[in-house]
């Protein structure tokens, strides 16, 4: 709320702008408050420095959104070293209570950590589930950045 409220006096205050909740160019991220402006994406909550739009769209690229421009599914990644288009992971309310699963067969990464964590093998594990082993590896990295 703190960062909301520093956004919306910036953005009166400096911007210009009245109605800041009202504006389609709104975005949030991280606790951040973001609004694209003359083709570039400003951080009001840090007094309007220019973010990082590359990384930004990265992320907003892994969001599904629904006809009415809501958010219903999210593939985060699995680890900062693999900010790649693979998308093995998925948040969605609909499956698990939005729990994070393994995208092509709905199996919850945490189940997948817990018996590597009870030392069951790997490919063991793969062919419990039918997946590959890399999307094992994949559900354990996950669990253990989360």
């Amino acid at each position: 709320m703190d960062a909301m409220r520093k956004s919306l006096t910036y953005a009166q205050r400096t911007l210009g702008i009245d109605r800041l909740l009202l504006s389609k160019d709104l975005c949030t991220e991280g606790g951040r408050v973001l609004l694209e402006r003359y083709g570039q994406l400003i951080d009001l909550s840090a007094s309007g420095q220019i973010a990082m739009r590359k990384v930004f769209e990265d992320h907003l690229e892994r969001v599904v959104w629904d006809e009415w421009k809501f958010p219903v599914r999210l593939y985060p990644f699995p680890s900062k070293d693999n900010a790649g288009p693979h998308r093995p992971i998925a948040i969605d309310p609909r499956i698990a209570f939005g729990r994070p699963v393994l995208a092509r067969k709905s199996i919850s990464t945490t189940i997948i950590a817990e018996r590597i964590d009870a030392r069951e093998a790997v490919d063991e594990l793969a062919a419990d589930y039918d997946l590959t082993v890399s999307e094992i590896e994949e559900a354990v990295l996950y669990e253990r950045a989360a």
